[in-house]
């Protein structure tokens, strides 16, 4: 692949670290799966029996049913597909959603360890208070996971789309190369023009960092190729820069970024990078070895 399309940047609404506060008390999901009235309990029974969900069926509480319930009601999905990838804190599945398919990434509530959602939550101004029940700290990260979508998407920075979010379910744009399966990783495929895919990823890190976010987990493992576009993916983690944690995720970034491309050929280290990202340093006015003639 040689080109690389960069997406307009119509920039955040109010750029910085004002966000509003996000409600992680109990949902409309919670209040269906208590009724258990009997078109929910014949839709968890359905759901429970098909093969996809056979297998997760033992760690899904009755109110993700009633989060699936309540997204089939509000017609974000009609049919569900196959999963995409299984594992230890969340499930990804396909879904039909009018004639079009849709992501839908199920966090299981009693996954046995969050601690490492802890660091990424401890610190943001959205979040304080949740303490440690497991079904607010899921509840919040699936939320912050929506929140921080819609805000790199405002942000000029392509995203799955984010759907629709209900307790611990979330609904985003299934990012896919074709019929076959999902995109493929950066790690997963031969870059042709390494310096320009560079370019665009550094330009979105930093609308990211200009949007108040610090992606927290960026790597070749995180971006995705769809339609000749760079896609930054799994957000979950993203932090907002006042977090206590902030400096160091995106110093982490940038070195995972300048090392997988200098291992591509391009003359970049993890400083620069940062220095382009924050506009700050000697590299502050937007150079870069990787720009250099």
């Amino acid at each position: 692949m040689t080109e690389f399309g960069l997406i307009d940047d119509d920039g955040a609404e109010s750029p910085g670290d004002e966000f509003e506060e996000i409600e992680i008390e109990d949902t409309e999901a919670d209040r269906i799966a208590r009724r258990r009235d009997r078109e929910f309990s014949e839709f968890r029974k359905r759901i429970k029996n098909t093969e996809q969900f056979k297998v997760e069926a033992s760690v899904f509480d009755d109110a993700t049913f009633a989060a699936l319930y309540k997204l089939v009601q509000d017609g974000h999905i009609d049919a569900f597909g196959a999963p995409i990838s299984t594992g230890k804190e969340a499930n990804v599945y396909t879904a039909l959603a009018g004639d079009h398919e849709v992501a839908v990434k199920v966090y299981r509530i009693n996954a046995s360890d969050f601690k490492d959602m802890r660091g990424y939550l401890d610190g943001d101004p959205r979040f304080e208070g949740i303490g440690s029940d497991k079904k607010k700290v899921v509840t919040a990260w699936v939320r912050k996971e929506f929140a921080n979508l819609k805000r790199a998407q405002q942000a000029g920075v392509r995203v799955p789309n984010p759907i629709a979010v209900e307790r611990n379910v979330l609904v985003m744009e299934y990012i896919a190369t074709d019929e076959r399966g999902r995109a493929k990783r950066l790690n997963e495929v031969h870059i042709e023009n390494p310096e320009t895919a560079f370019e665009v990823l550094r330009e979105y890190m930093r609308r990211l960092h200009a949007a108040g976010l610090v992606h927290g987990d960026l790597s070749e493992y995180n971006v995705v190729f769809h339609e000749g576009e760079l896609v930054v993916i799994d957000l979950g983690q993203a932090v907002t820069v006042l977090s206590p944690n902030a400096e160091d995720f995106l110093r982490r970034d940038c070195e995972n970024v300048a090392n997988f491309f200098a291992g591509q050929g391009v003359e970049v280290t993890a400083d620069e990078l940062y220095d382009y990202v924050t506009g700050t340093g000697q590299h502050g006015d937007g150079s870069s070895a990787a720009s250099k003639d």
